[in-house]
């Protein structure tokens, strides 16, 4: 295990690829929903603010 300070932690994205085939349908349907909230709040704070 290389600690190269170009890629800090390799490992956290390997596992949570790995975790999003192994789960398949349901990861995606969370990052669909965390997506759609995340453009919801910008969409709200740009209305907000404008």
């Amino acid at each position: 295990m290389s600690n190269s300070p170009t890629e800090p932690k390799p490992s956290y994205v390997k596992l949570a690829m790995r975790n999003m085939v192994r789960k398949g349908g349901t990861s995606m349907k969370h990052f669909a929903l965390t997506a759609v909230g995340l453009l919801a709040v910008l969409v709200g704070l740009a209305y907000l603010t404008r």
